[in-house]
């Protein structure tokens, strides 16, 4: 199968963008993953319970992992070969294990190790739960690179003011680099959230009361040294479960990537917006092409796509956290099938960052466009004269200030009128004659900086 005849974008049209993503979430990197954790697990065994398992030297532990190592795809299509017979894709795991097990002399000795007391969610639930966090760490490495991109607009803009609008109307003028500096805050907010969201697992059995363990050795705290195998995959252990983790952590990861998300959509947005009114000019490229039959058209369809694929992330994400954390009983399996689209998630989410990425890079300001439209927008300066006039006393200040310019349009003189009829101190007058929509920007190039 070529890629032209795969079912998903990400598959096809895509693959080479969410690449990154792929190599968590693949049904190859899943397959890889328990291998690994399988034989991990024979290895803790013979090396951290040798009066009880016998004693392995090290030339097989060696000779173990070197048979780890070798893994590759031709490894994990003999596991999906054995598969089709078991219908059951751990056990296949297994017995690919002991196969290779059965050709050596010495490992023959450790086969009855293979899947030793464990159940397969033990083995899925602390593959997951890795290929998450490998997934959570690509996403925050992708993160990156349009923090820098915001991270530098933001201070390279810092004094190009431009007309703001609240309600979708002219309002207290703003800078370019203090709005997106609003998005890089808000971005980097949600990123510790996601830092702090703890990868967990569990290793207790088929009901997850550790009976395997218990029955063959109740003097141990098999608690303690199971949690030690899981740690050493940089996974903390979830103690109290039923045969499933119980997945709460991916729904928080769900939800984290969701709000995230939402603010890339929410600048997505906005630029669309900036661009469609002529704040933002799009660079061009003389190669691409508008429209199929408007040649003047230069669309901003890279933030229009990042929209669309961050949506498309929300909508799994909401579903995973809906799902997952639901289980009948002790187990159903339900979230089996569930939780091998995980990676989709991801994969939109990546597509939208790298949308949004090239977007912004395609940016400019329309300096011509931005400081025509202050000049016309005299009325927004307003509130200043309103302020002022509250600040020396006068109580009617707002209403005399709506009377004035509510629904009107104030030029420059109708403007510096109105501010020298006012009786107040001749110290506000001059302030106030001096500003003008371009400099009536508070702060907002500090906050940019």
């Amino acid at each position: 199968m070529n890629n032209l005849d795969t079912i998903s974008p990400l598959d096809n049209r895509y693959k080479d963008i969410v690449a990154s993503q792929a190599n968590n979430f693949s049904e190859y990197a899943l397959i890889k993953t328990r291998f690994d954790i399988e034989i991990e697990w024979v290895i803790f065994l013979l090396t951290n319970f040798n009066n009880k398992f016998g004693k392995i030297s090290k030339t097989s532990v060696n000779k173990i992992l070197d048979f780890k190592n070798s893994f590759d795809r031709n490894s994990a299509l003999t596991i999906k070969k054995i598969e089709k017979t078991t219908n059951h894709d751990v056990k296949a795991v297994e017995y690919f294990i002991r196969n290779k097990f059965i050709e050596d002399k010495v490992l023959s000795k450790y086969i009855h190790l293979i899947h030793f007391g464990l159940t397969s969610e033990d083995i899925n639930s602390l593959s997951y739960a890795v290929m998450i966090r490998n997934g959570i760490q690509t996403h925050l490495l992708e993160l990156k690179n349009t923090l820098k991109i915001l991270k530098n607009y933001s201070k390279k803009w810092s004094d190009i003011s431009f007309l703001a609008r609240t309600h979708g109307q002219a309002a207290s003028p703003s800078t370019i680099g203090k709005e997106l500096k609003v998005f890089l805050s808000r971005i980097e907010l949600e990123i510790e959230i996601l830092k702090s969201i703890k990868p967990m697992a569990k290793f207790s059995g088929a009901t997850g009361n550790y009976h395997t363990f218990n029955i063959v050795d109740n003097s141990i705290n098999w608690q303690i040294k199971n949690k030690k195998f899981i740690n050493s995959f940089k996974i903390i252990q979830s103690p109290i479960t039923t045969q499933i983790e119980p997945h709460d952590w991916i729904a928080q990861t769900n939800h984290s990537i969701n709000r995230i998300n939402n603010i890339y959509i929410d600048l997505a947005q906005d630029m669309w917006i900036y661009i469609s009114n002529d704040i933002f000019k799009l660079k061009l490229n003389k190669n691409e092409v508008g429209s199929s039959t408007m040649p003047h058209k230069v669309n901003p369809i890279d933030f229009e796509n990042s929209e669309g694929n961050f949506s498309i992330s929300n909508s799994l994400n909401d579903f995973f956290a809906n799902k997952l954390s639901k289980s009948r009983l002790q187990r159903d399996l339900s979230d089996s099938t569930v939780l091998r689209n995980i990676g989709l998630g991801f994969g939109y989410a990546l597509l939208g960052l790298k949308s949004i990425e090239k977007g912004l890079n395609k940016i400019t300001p329309n300096l011509d466009a931005i400081n025509k439209e202050l000049s016309n927008n005299w009325e927004v300066l307003t509130e200043a004269i309103q302020t002022i006039m509250r600040y020396e006393g006068i109580p009617d200040a707002y209403e005399q200030l709506k009377s004035l310019s509510r629904g009107n349009k104030l030029s420059e003189k109708t403007y510096k009128e109105f501010v020298m009829s006012l009786d107040i101190s001749d110290e506000s007058k001059d302030k106030l004659s001096k500003l003008t929509p371009h400099t009536y920007t508070g702060i907002a190039s500090n906050l940019a900086k």
